[in-house]
């Protein structure tokens, strides 16, 4: 076991010797293209970061972009409903208008033909009346009278009526 850590001289010096041709033909023929290769694969790293922080920038450039469409779109949105709902408030004040009017139109209509029948029944009435009378006074005094005196008198009959009952223009 004593040989094992005894210093030999001769093998000593040809272990350098080959430890330093390894070194010379490794450095000649190996270390350039591991050399070259660390340095391609460090580049290939650095170019791959650089690629992932373009991309990382561009996705949060795209995603401000779509927040800010999308508040626009929120935004265009809520207009959009106001807007209807302005729209449909004006519709309904002109439905609302509309309707007051055609009521307004049919209650005239309405008071015109009350006023058109009542009309005709004072006609009605007074001549019915104008009859009553030249019958009473054909029965009084037991003969007929002449068609004309018949209206000469049945006009001033309802002139005096009407002087008596409706002094003032008329209405009942």
């Amino acid at each position: 076991m004593d040989k094992l850590f005894a210093v030999e001289p001769g093998l000593m010096a040809w272990t350098v010797v080959t430890f330093l041709l390894l070194v010379a033909i490794l450095a000649k023929y190996a270390w350039r293209p591991l050399i070259e290769a660390l340095d391609a694969r460090d580049a290939r790293v650095k170019a791959d970061a650089d690629s992932a922080q373009e991309a990382r920038n561009a996705a949060e450039k795209i995603k401000a972009e779509m927040e800010k469409q999308l508040s626009g779109i929120d935004a265009k949105g809520k207009e959009m409903v106001a807007e209807a709902v302005r729209e449909g408030e004006a519709v309904a004040a002109r439905i609302r208008a509309e309707a007051q009017a055609q009521a307004q139109a049919a209650k005239e209509r309405a008071l015109a033909d009350l006023e058109g029948e009542k009309r005709r029944l004072i006609r009605e009435l007074r001549s019915e009346v104008a009859s009553l009378s030249v019958m009473a006074a054909e029965r009084l005094l037991r003969r007929s009278v002449d068609p004309g005196v018949e209206k000469t008198v049945m006009e001033s009959f309802l002139k005096d009526m009407e002087k008596k009952q409706y002094p003032r223009g008329g209405a009942c």
